[in-house]
Order: structure tokens, then C-alpha cells, then sequence
């Protein structure tokens, strides 16, 4: 082989490397963190869409959707995520106007441990009793009865819930609220809240770990979860007084049956409608409605509009619900609100 060409190869390696270091620093890396709740589908809407934009990628932390909110009040994310809309208060912390854009609704289901992986139906007072520590036995008058029929093994129940501060947390103690004044007037609702008894999980793959290495256990996470550890999920009864199984079509008459006001601030728990899952909820990103940084912001807002577009698509294949395209158009209009 010449000097020459030898030459040639040298200069084209050097001139493609050149490429890859110039793209890889054109490349703009955008920061989110909080919900583990829609975390799987997330994380797919992020892949997809670099093969479509491959100058943007995305570094999203599920820490759950406490730390979600401190971290966007903190700016130390460019987003957050969240399960359990802001409160008030915190809003009126945040540096700038802050936003809850809709994003995905999905459904928290009631896991267990039990042999044979019985299908079981409970209400929302008993699981209350069961977290308030007043039901410690999977064979309780008040379990045995609403499963007639059901072999329910005389053992003693395992409360799991999560450690970290979490949006599913809030949806379910939101449930338990609404269906049992003890439990509103004794614990109530937040996304971390003082459980009265229990193991403490950290994240939704923490409490299906637990579920599924301790016998007897009981406890609640997103039904992707449930699903891919291959648990048993109740059926939860609804406002209607019907036991109902979650899915994808319960949800959507869960959030058929909500009223969304104008800042997406809304529950979907308990609500009206003999089809609807009542322990459903919504997720929304947490975006500041004047980006500080201005490439950053551009990329976002073109990346939420493809989201709504084309990644909503993906929804029910990961156990989620894609948003009415009523309620898409209305979160739209605030996206492209975004300033930068």
C-alpha cells in the first residue's frame, strides 16, 4: 500500500471523527426526573424520538414524584414529573410560572402474594382498614365475604408501600380518601404520607419486589408493573358498588367521567361511571412557562408536540391510557404557550 494512500485513509478517519466529536457536541442533553409511574413509557417516547431528532437525548431519573417536584422547584432539572399535581403552596414556590402539562393516565393496582394467585375482589374500606393496620389477616370476615367461593389462606398480611415520595402513593391514598373518613382523618392524602404500618419500597419495581418475594404480601403499583412480575391484581370496587378489573378500557371510562379544569389539576379516583376503575390517576410534566435556556426549550416544545402526535400511539401496548384528543388539543394550546 502507497505512502499516499495511506496518507488518504488517514485524513478520511480524522475527517469522520471530526464528524462524530462535532455532532456529539451539537447534541443537546435534556434533564428530567420524578414519576416512576409512567417511567417505561417515557423512556420509550425518549428512544423514538432520537431516531427521529438525534441532536436532542434524555436523561430521565424515576426517583419518584416527590423528588420530581423539589427537583424542578430546585431548577436542577429542565423537567419534572409527577403523579400528584403540586399543591398550592409549592406552586407558589416555584421561580417562575410553572405548569402541569397531561400527559398519560394509567391505572394503580392492588397487588398480592397469595398461593395459587387467586383473582380476589375488595372494596376501598377494607383495603383502608388493611393499611390502617386494623386487618392483619388475609382470612378477615371482611375479605372472606366479598370472595365466596375463593380459598383465602389463614395468613398474616404483608402491607407494602412506597419509601420514596411518589405520585402513586398520592393516587391511592387519594382513593383511600375518598372512600374511608377514618383513613382521610388519620393519614390523608400527599405523595409521601405517615403509614401506619408497612415495608417501604422504593419505586413502583421496589414494591412489586417486595410483593413478590414475601408470602402475603399486599400493596400497590402501576399495572405494567404488575404485569411484567407477573402478580395478581384485585378487582377494586368502584363508585357504582361493581367490582371492577383494571385496564386500559376502565381507565378510559375513569377519565371519560373526570371534569379537567384549566391548569390540569384534577383527580381521576373514585369517580362517577359503572365501567370506571376507581383507582386511576394522570401524570403530567412539570415545565416552567419561560425556558431559561432557549435551545433547550425549542427541543422540549418540539419534542412534546411529537409526543402528543405520535407517541401517545404507544400507550395502550405499555398499559397506559392515551390521552381524549379533546384534552390533547387543550394541552397543546399550553405547549405551545411554552416561551424561550
Amino acid at each position: 500500500m502507497s505512502r499516499i494512500y495511506k496518507m488518504k485513509h488517514v485524513v478520511y478517519a480524522v475527517y469522520i471523527l471530526g464528524l462524530f466529536l462535532s455532532s456529539a457536541a451539537a447534541q443537546i442533553l435534556i434533564n428530567g426526573a420524578g414519576a416512576t409511574f409512567p417511567e417505561q413509557i417515557y423512556q420509550k417516547w425518549f428512544s423514538e424520538y432520537q431516531k427521529i431528532d438525534p441532536t436532542v437525548s434524555f436523561n430521565y431519573q424515576g426517583i419518584g414524584s416527590g423528588g420530581g417536584q423539589k427537583q424542578i422547584l430546585a431548577e436542577t432539572v429542565d423537567f419534572g414529573a409527577s403523579d400528584g399535581p403540586m399543591s398550592d403552596q409549592n406552586i407558589a414556590r416555584a421561580p417562575r410560572e410553572l405548569w402541569h402539562i397531561p400527559t398519560i393516565a394509567g391505572a394503580v393496582v392492588i397487588s398480592y402474594n397469595l398461593p395459587n394467585s387467586p383473582v380476589i375482589n375488595i372494596d376501598g374500606q377494607t383495603l383502608a382498614l388493611i393499611y390502617l393496620g386494623s386487618i392483619s389477616k388475609w382470612n378477615d370476615p371482611l375479605i372472606v365475604n366479598q370472595n365466596l367461593g375463593i380459598q383465602i389462606p389463614d395468613i398474616d398480611i404483608v402491607v407494602v408501600h412506597r419509601s420514596d415520595g411518589s405520585g402513586s402513593s398520592f393516587i391511592f391514598s387519594d382513593f383511600l380518601s375518598s372512600v374511608s373518613s377514618e383513613w382521610k382523618n388519620k393519614v390523608g392524602k400527599n405523595t409521601s404520607v405517615n403509614w401506619p404500618v408497612g415495608l417501604g419500597g422504593k419505586g413502583n419495581a421496589g414494591v412489586a419486589s417486595q410483593i413478590k418475594q414475601s408470602p402475603g404480601a399486599i400493596g400497590y403499583i402501576e399495572l405494567a408493573y404488575a404485569h411484567q412480575n407477573k402478580l395478581a391484581v384485585a378487582n377494586i370496587k368502584n363508585s357504582s358498588g361493581i367490582y371492577i378489573t383494571p385496564s386500559v378500557q376502565s381507565v378510559s371510562e375513569a377519565l371519560k367521567s373526570v371534569s379537567i379544569p384549566d391548569d390540569f389539576r384534577f383527580s381521576m379516583v373514585n369517580p362517577a361511571g359503572s365501567k370506571a376503575y376507581p383507582i386511576s390517576g394522570i401524570s403530567w410534566l412539570l415545565v416552567y412557562s419561560q425556558q431559561k435556556d432557549a435551545a433547550k426549550g425549542k427541543k422540549l416544545i418540539e419534542f412534546l408536540t411529537w409526543a402528543f402526535a405520535n407517541g401517545e400511539s404507544y400507550a395502550a401496548s405499555l398499559d397506559y391510557v392515551a390521552l381524549p384528543d379533546s384534552l390533547i388539543k387543550r394541552a397543546m394550546l399550553r405547549v405551545n404557550a411554552i416561551k424561550y
